[in-house]
């Protein structure tokens, strides 16, 4: 199983769910932003849970790509409340349009992302519907949180997991489950799959902290240290700030409140100190101790080793990513 061959339906898919819809100046945006790209993890995500359980893709590539819709309906919003300019390499809907423009295009996603997942089989709608509803509820608590910390000296660890658990990994996590019920897989097998992707997806987190101070820029796409200059609560520096004593706490806090400071400056003299914490190793620890858990699930689902390989290979290649 090569889950690249699941692209192009998905990809044809999406196409044909805003193909030709007006007002233009509504559903334009929404088809730029599908339009440039992403991993598409969520729909191959579903698609590949569905085949594994002896699924039909075609049976779940609606709710596939209702997960896909709804997904970038939330970065339109994110985007919006974090003033982003680029999403993707490319300018972000609010700044190629219009911020209203962006709200009511996004709306809409959502809406459609319903109506999509409705075109699933009948029988399976209560199912269905009752994990994305859930889904599309905790990733809004978890982007609150995430507003919330932006104000907060004192997030905890924990609370960061916490947050990205409900921000990032239960839509990894509802895909796989949603896959697998378009399958008709036992109940506990659809559990067991969504506790695999909740730990995958707190890795996958845990990991992009990680890429934004240690990447390979060449590898990663982007200019490393974003996270330090704008002093994102990332898991690395609630665990430096919580680590951090004496003068090492007192170097950190103080670049933290500096308003106006030379950019590789910074990201070079934080990255210093969460070298002389350990940092980076805490946070590589971190990760593997929920790909661990994710393989506690993995083993206890009922499929045979190959398929259980083909999940394993997949949280292996988000956690050893290098982009």
């Amino acid at each position: 199983m090569n889950t690249k061959d699941y692209l192009p339906l998905i990809e044809s898919t999406l196409v044909s769910i805003f193909e030709g819809k007006e007002p233009y100046n509504l559903y334009e945006p929404i088809r730029y932003v599908l339009s440039i790209g992403g991993k598409r993890l969520r729909p191959t995500f579903a698609l590949m849970a569905c085949d594994l359980f002896g699924g039909n893709v075609n049976d779940a590539v609606y709710p596939a790509c209702a997960l896909e819709v709804y997904h970038n309906f939330t970065l339109l919003h994110d985007d919006i409340m974090d003033n982003a300019d680029m999403r993707r390499g490319k300018p972000t809907v609010h700044k190629k349009w219009n911020e209203n423009t962006a709200i009511l295009s996004g709306d809409v996603m959502l809406s459609q992302a319903y109506e999509v997942m409705c075109r699933a089989e009948h029988s399976l709608l209560p199912s269905l519907l009752s994990v994305f509803n859930q889904t599309t509820i905790e990733v809004c608590e978890g982007q609150q949180y995430d507003m919330d910390f932006e104000s907060r000296n004192d997030v905890t660890a924990d609370e960061y997991i916490a947050m990205i658990r409900l921000k990032t990994a239960v839509l990894l996590a509802a895909s796989l489950k949603i896959g697998a019920i378009c399958a008709k897989a036992s109940a506990k097998d659809a559990d067991l799959i969504y506790e695999f992707g909740i730990n995958v997806g707190l890795a996958f987190q845990l990991k992009d902290d990680w890429l934004d101070v240690y990447g390979d820029v060449k590898k990663f796409g982007k200019k490393i240290g974003g996270d330090i200059c704008c002093n994102k609560k990332t898991y690395l520096l609630i665990t430096a700030l919580e680590k951090a004593s004496g003068d090492t706490k007192k170097s950190l806090t103080d670049w933290i409140s500096k308003e106006s400071f030379d950019r590789d400056e910074k990201v070079k003299a934080v990255t210093a100190i969460y070298n002389s914490l350990n940092i980076g190793k805490i946070a590589e620890e971190k990760m593997n101790s929920y790909y661990q858990k994710a393989l506690e699930s993995l083993s206890q689902l009922s499929l045979s080793a190959d398929k259980k390989e083909v999940l394993k290979s997949i949280a292996e290649s988000l956690l050893y990513r290098e982009d």
